[in-house]
């Protein structure tokens, strides 16, 4: 285990994320982040040459389509449904 944790980065990172550890959380905690920090090193020394940058593991296109109104022009037809209007638009009842 090559990365040592300090008590003192416990301490913090239990305060940033408000926990109140016990002693035996805090030896776990320790244990815990050396080794995730030594599988990051590990990940590290993996051979990534020709290998491009990625954001996302699955190719990504963008999923937007064009805001085109599809649906636009029939504002008399859905006046027709509405228990009140007048002047083309809607009654509704006073909201305080």
């Amino acid at each position: 285990m090559a990365n040592i944790i300090s008590d003192e980065t416990i301490e913090y990172v239990g305060i940033l994320a408000k926990l109140a550890l016990s002693d035996e959380e805090k030896a776990q905690a320790k244990k815990d982040m050396g080794r995730m920090l030594d599988y990051i090193d590990k990940l590290g020394e993996l051979d990534t040459t020709g290998i491009e940058p990625m954001s996302h593991v699955f190719p990504v296109q963008n999923v937007f389509r064009e805001d085109v109104v599809t649906n636009g022009g029939e504002s008399r037809e859905t006046l027709e449904n509405a228990p009140e209007q007048k002047d083309n638009m809607f009654i509704v009842p006073i909201t305080i």
